[in-house]
């Protein structure tokens, strides 16, 4: 039996990708990160050290930048502005997961119009929620303000940033938890495991990606959040329901355009590190596969 001849390796010749445009579609990601990103960042950055009529010297405007940014005001806007974020991505979180499983895994009446209502804060004006939401916590008229006095408080912001950012945790897990297989649930608990077992040790680590990446996005929607919040806050009080967005706004107001990038620049940084860190926590804390 003869075998037939191999053909010959194309020596020189580069591989051909199964589908085609792969430059294309790389000079446009390039092209989109660059132009739209990167650009602008770095724009951002150097107009924290470009001298001005008022600090003509890249020290004098390092140094006023550096004043703003480290001022009583401007620390106590970021510790509310992060710390209400980071909590409402914690709600989002977990009531999203449950939002997103009764949605996913079960038929009842007025289920399309409960996912459709999910999406609601992606089309709703931000101003238009926060003046919905000032009405309903009002403590003088609002609907469930005469028991819950949420506006003009911190609650209302921490509420106006739960409103904005749950959408991105429901339709996070919902492709997730529909492409999960029930046999799985059924094994587990044809070999004696409660609910509890199930949803800890089959479901939950199938989740958990999903699950940060939702929060993160929810995150990062809450830091940058103005519209809504600039209506419950109650104006946005000094060291108490002031924001780091809103106090940026006060500076370009009055024209100082390298104190607001530099708080602009500080936002960014804070929130590029704990991307970097949740991002690592969730790489190392990832099932490795086993080899036999």
């Amino acid at each position: 039996m003869t075998e037939l001849p191999r053909p010959a390796p194309a020596h020189g010749r580069r591989r051909k990708h199964i589908l085609p445009g792969f430059g294309l579609t790389l000079g446009f990601s390039i092209f989109y990160l660059t132009g739209l990103i990167l650009l602008p960042l770095l724009a951002l950055a150097l107009r924290t050290v470009t001298p001005t009529a008022d600090y003509p010297t890249v020290g004098a405007v390092v140094g006023h930048v550096w004043q703003t940014v480290t001022a009583a005001r401007a620390v106590a806007t970021y510790q509310l502005s992060f710390g209400l974020s980071f909590a409402a991505a914690l709600i989002d979180g977990f009531f999203g997961l449950i939002a997103a499983w009764a949605l996913t895994r079960y038929q009842f009446p007025g289920r399309k119009i409960a996912d459709a209502l999910v999406d609601l804060p992606f089309a709703m004006p931000t101003s238009v929620a926060g003046l919905a939401l000032t009405q309903m916590f009002a403590p003088n008229g609002g609907w469930l303000g005469r028991y819950v006095p949420a506006a003009y408080t911190a609650w209302g912001i921490l509420i106006a940033l739960v409103f904005v950012g749950f959408p991105f945790v429901v339709r996070t897990l919902q492709p997730v938890m529909a492409g999960l297989r029930i046999e799985a649930e059924e094994a587990a608990a044809c070999l004696g495991a409660n609910r509890w077992q199930i949803f800890r040790r089959v479901l939950l680590p199938a989740l958990r990606p999903a699950m940060i990446t939702g929060a993160m996005l929810a995150f990062g929607r809450a830091v940058g959040e103005y519209g809504s919040v600039v209506f419950i806050s109650g104006g946005n009080m000094p060291y108490r329901t002031e924001i780091t967005p809103h106090l940026i706004i006060i500076r370009l107001e009055e024209f100082d355009y390298a104190g607001a990038a530099g708080l602009g620049l500080v936002m960014l940084l804070v929130s590029f590190a704990i991307v970097v860190t949740v991002n690592l926590v969730q790489h190392f804390t990832a099932p490795r596969g086993r080899t036999a």
